[in-house]
């Protein structure tokens, strides 16, 4: 990770936007209308939620070249952040 594993955890904690979006990307590559159906959060946040996240490089576009339809998953340190997440929550 570019950044200390507890300053990217506390990073995502600090918003709920950022972690319902990584937990949900846990389970499988989406595209930002999915999460908006998903999360019934604006599409607004979750586009600025993703390029955030995106800059952390904690998620990533898995197909950039496409106009419509692209997919994010998360990053390994995503999946580094959210398993971190998860154990927080214990």
């Amino acid at each position: 990770m570019k950044n200390k594993p507890h300053s990217e955890l506390g990073y995502v904690i600090a918003s709920r936007y950022r972690q319902t979006i990584l937990v949900i990307l846990m389970e499988n590559a989406l595209c930002p209308t999915e999460i908006v159906e998903r999360t019934e959060y604006h599409q607004s946040h979750v586009s600025k939620t993703l390029r955030e996240l995106a800059m952390r490089n904690l998620v990533a576009c898995l197909n950039p070249d496409n106009r419509k339809g692209r997919l994010y998953g998360l990053t390994e340190d995503g999946r580094k952040v959210c398993a971190e997440l998860a154990y927080h929550d214990k």
